[in-house]
């Protein structure tokens, strides 16, 4: 397992939270994934996701990383609209996406499959590479190692998942600032304690770590 940022490159804003930007309405709004999730306002999801280009030197960074080929096969779980799907299908890779979003799906780029819940519909290795961002810490700890364990079943060599983390539990800071700003983050766990969970669901991928530092939070 190596620890490593596969969408570095990707705009990392100083993003201001605080208990009245992103309140439980917002988080009520967010988790039906649909319009106003994708394409409404920012403290409701991502303030309109277009494709702006951000997606293809990050497609040419995980081909080169993992030394794929042509051919070789790629799932993204939670493919939103699919840009990343496109761009890594474009660089001669067999590309699968899945999304749980009816909104994101129709208005995907790319052909996606639709899935609900934890279970994976693929075979056993399946995949060269299995990419997971923002993904696993929106389920509960059992969902949580559900789908580490399908990630892990589907993948044939390699996999990639971010987990919403703080460093310690004396960076009560750090998890405060997190708790403010995900919206569908259900786990929020130390790193240690992540690492303890894919130990137990005997995930061997690689993983990001999404604190408050890596997010550039600062309290508003």
């Amino acid at each position: 397992m190596a620890e490593l940022d596969l969408f570095a490159g990707y705009p990392a804003p100083q993003r201001v939270v605080s208990p009245t930007i992103r309140t439980i309405k917002n988080r009520i709004t967010a988790s039906y994934r649909d319009q106003e999730f994708y394409d409404g306002a920012r403290e409701n999801g991502y303030g309109g996701m277009k494709d702006d280009g951000r997606w293809a030197p990050i497609a040419h960074g995980i081909r080169d990383h993992y030394r794929l080929t042509d051919g070789q096969s790629v799932l993204q779980v939670r493919a939103h609209k699919g840009y990343l799907c496109r761009e890594l299908h474009d660089l001669g890779l067999k590309v699968t996406g899945c999304e749980s979003s009816h909104y994101a799906i129709e208005k995907a780029s790319y052909p996606l499959d639709l899935v609900k819940g934890t279970i994976l519909p693929y075979e056993d290795g399946e995949f060269d590479l299995v990419i997971a961002a923002n993904v696993v810490y929106t389920h509960n700890l059992e969902g949580a190692i559900q789908t580490l364990r399908e990630i892990q079943r589907v993948s044939r060599t390699h996999a990639w998942v971010t987990f919403a983390a703080y460093e310690n539990e004396d960076d009560i800071d750090g998890l405060m600032l997190m708790r403010y700003w995900v919206l569908l983050g259900t786990t929020i766990l130390t790193k240690a304690d992540w690492l303890e969970v894919m130990k137990h669901a005997g995930y061997t991928g690689d993983c990001r770590f999404d604190t408050a530092k890596f997010m550039n939070l600062v309290r508003g």
